[in-house]
């Protein structure tokens, strides 16, 4: 993986030189090595001021000395590399430029009447007078003969306008361009650059047309998602899938066609074999080679899959299927985290507390994969935040998990009341392979957090839950009875979100915020609470001066004085401010802000057999370790992901880490990075870690 700042929106290959590629994320990007290093090409470097958060993800926007717009769409001409057409959004307007400086200075051709998704050459025009189309949401520009002409695209498909999944084009051996249109009134052909549309029907009925993709060379082949077919006459079976067409959408072949069962001929890893196929979906977007229509990729909520015969056959590019049934990763990774937690009876027993998934579980030190959620009840099973393991009790541990995923980020909670939040705690006895709901006196709950106390009896472990919405929860008994403990603390619907238990047993709360607009000193800001008697009592901390969005907190076990806040920044209009990491040595009286060129820090971690080590998982940018206990910062080199939850050490092996990721899987690797590996991006205003504006 490689981190350009944000989600990329799409890639474009130079066809006369294989290691050159564009992207475009916060700019529109080049790499001359194949992916390896980024050059950012527009807006112009040379006008580049500053980087600027843009939202509460840490989203992120390029501020320039000049206004500039986005590139939403790309083509590179087939004969002269050097020349490129894009489309360009610009303050409410939209238009076609030009290069011939590979991206360098800019040439206007045309004004559009939309975003255009789409730009394509026609290989078979002439060099000095391309014929070009861009299609964008409910029309088709044409450029024939120096000349533009504007098409429509049919009714129902003018709602695509913030993808391009669902508009593909080709040019055939003679010239002719075969474009397919579709939207929610259904999929359409044109076989005249777009001037008249023929309506082009699935078999079956009910269909729900997602993308389509023509081969660039043979566009009579093109390849269709679909979902919510309906076929039989008396029982009605409702499939989703991909269709293929050889003759320009006159007729379909459902060559993907699945139901409430994975297919013969889709050979998976574990998605629909595991959750079944409506939970990765139909695909999202296809992809058709340029040389061979019979290979196609496709992408959905989690998968990548792979055709080599025309749709004949599906296989899994994303992992890899073993023949006892777990699974192993290729690192092509999207899923969720939170933590990577080891059995400390077993050293090749590992979970990994999974957002939409719930746990996955190995037995033979993270080689291969097993989703582990037996007995979780069904409402609760999307998300497990944390696990804990009895130190004394072989097999016996506990799961915080929630029907609520992605807690406490705003989307989750904007539009649901935690009131009707499902989840709870869930304990195993052999070593998750089962689970059973644990206990009564916790009415259902989405948890977000649970620690044990070691110096409580085995036979009476005394437990902390967060319960998001409703507050911290306290057993006596190991989880067969909970009593809810928040005497002190302030607040309605309290986000209670993540417990901490020091050596001493002083115990500490995160209470995640509820603004998301940048207000500051209300009801709405986040708070942390220690108590000092076992939860019966809680009292407020003073957390830093700016600060209302404390996302994690740690004490450094040789010094129990020594705190380390995550802290989520407020996003202001102008720049985030008060996030970062801040250290208190004095258990929280005062504060000194550690590190804050990251506005967005989720967790901090510390390195238990050398507590001088500190790391901070940080949203924008990537893992940051300090060598001195928050001193001075490094980046981690190698690590080139954005979206970080946290630290985990391994405890096999010192110089190692574990890193838990929103959305890029879980990765592992030498806790002080790679030395050999570059920043990936190459403009140096736009490198990861830069300054970021503050006005």
């Amino acid at each position: 993986m490689f981190n350009l700042q944000g989600s990329v929106r799409f890639f474009v290959f130079d066809p006369k030189d294989s290691s050159v590629i564009y992207a475009a994320s916060v700019g529109l990007w080049r790499s001359v090595n194949g992916g390896a290093t980024w050059n950012l090409i527009d807006p112009d470097p040379a006008h580049v001021t500053a980087m600027r958060q843009t939202s509460d993800d840490a989203d992120i926007s390029l501020v320039t000395a000049s206004p500039h717009g986005i590139v939403t769409s790309l083509a590179v001409d087939p004969e002269n590399s050097k020349t490129l057409y894009a489309a360009r959004q610009q303050a409410g307007a939209h238009s076609v430029v030009e290069s011939h400086d590979w991206g360098k200075s800019w040439q206007n051709l045309a004004t559009l009447p939309g975003p255009a998704l789409r730009v394509a050459v026609d290989p078979h025009s002439p060099v000095m007078n391309r014929t070009l189309y861009a299609l964008g949401s409910g029309f088709v520009s044409v450029r024939e003969h120096g000349q533009w002409f504007e098409r429509s695209l049919p009714a129902g498909v003018k709602s695509l306008a913030s993808s391009s999944a669902g508009l593909s084009l080709g040019f055939s051996p003679q010239g002719v361009a075969i474009l397919y249109a579709a939207g929610p009134s259904g999929l359409f052909t044109s076989g005249d650059g777009g001037a008249t549309w023929t309506k082009s029907d699935l078999p079956g009925t009910g269909a729900t047309v997602r993308a389509v993709a023509a081969s660039p060379k043979d566009p009579r082949i093109a390849y269709v998602s679909y979902k919510n077919l309906q076929d039989g006459f008396f029982t009605k079976t409702t499939s989703l899938g991909v269709a293929r067409t050889s003759d320009q959408g006159k007729t379909w072949d459902l060559v993907w066609k699945e139901a409430s069962q994975p297919a013969a001929n889709i050979h998976e890893a574990w998605m629909s074999p595991f959750f079944g196929p409506g939970n990765p979906e139909s695909p999202l977007d296809i992809a058709v080679s340029e040389e061979d229509p019979n290979l196609v990729y496709t992408t959905d909520y989690g998968r990548v899959l792979r055709t080599s015969d025309g749709g004949k056959n599906w296989r899994a590019v994303y992992s890899t299927r073993r023949d006892d049934g777990t699974f192993a990763s290729r690192g092509l990774e999207n899923t969720t985290n939170y933590g990577v937690h080891f059995d400390p009876f077993d050293p090749r027993r590992m979970f990994i507390s999974y957002t939409d998934i719930g746990p996955f579980r190995s037995e033979n030190g993270g080689e291969s994969w097993i989703p582990s959620k037996d007995g979780i009840p069904a409402k609760w099973r999307n998300t497990t935040y944390w696990i804990v393991f009895d130190p004394a009790v072989r097999g016996r541990m506990w799961a915080a998990t929630s029907g609520q995923h992605d807690l406490p980020e705003p989307k989750t909670w904007r539009k649901k009341s935690p009131s009707v939040w499902e989840g709870g705690i869930c304990i195993s006895e052999d070593g998750g392979k089962t689970w059973r709901p644990s206990g009564t006196g916790m009415p259902p709950a989405a948890t977000t957090h649970i620690v044990l106390d070691p110096k409580s009896p085995p036979d009476a472990r005394v437990l902390y839950v967060s319960a998001m919405g409703q507050g911290v929860y306290k057993s006596t008994d190991g989880g067969k009875t909970w009593t809810l403990k928040n005497t002190g603390i302030s607040g309605k619907e309290l986000f209670a979100y993540r417990v901490t238990l020091d050596a001493e047993g002083t115990l500490y709360l995160i209470v995640a915020r509820r603004s998301t607009i940048g207000t500051f000193g209300d009801d709405e800001d986040g708070a942390l609470y220690r108590s000092a008697d076992g939860a019966e009592h809680w009292t407020r901390i003073t957390v830093p001066s700016g600060v209302n969005g404390p996302r994690g907190l740690t004490v450094d076990p040789t010094n129990p004085k020594r705190l380390y806040l995550a802290a989520w920044g407020r996003n202001l209009p102008h720049q985030s401010e008060g996030g970062g990491a801040y250290v208190s040595e004095d258990g929280g009286k005062t504060w000194k802000a550690s590190w804050t060129r990251d506005q967005h820090v989720y967790d901090v971690t510390i390195d238990p057999k050398h507590p001088e080590v500190v790391y901070a998982a940080g949203y924008e940018s990537s893992i940051w370790r300090s060598a001195d206990r928050g001193k001075t910062w490094k980046r981690i080199p190698g690590f080139n992901f954005k979206w970080i939850n946290r630290v985990i050490l391994d405890p096999q092996n010192e110089d190692l880490i574990y890193i838990t990721t929103f959305g890029g899987g879980v990765w592992h690797g030498p806790a002080v990075g790679d030395p050999s590996a570059t920043d990936e991006i190459a403009t140096p205003v736009a490198a990861h870690g830069t300054l970021l504006s503050r006005r």
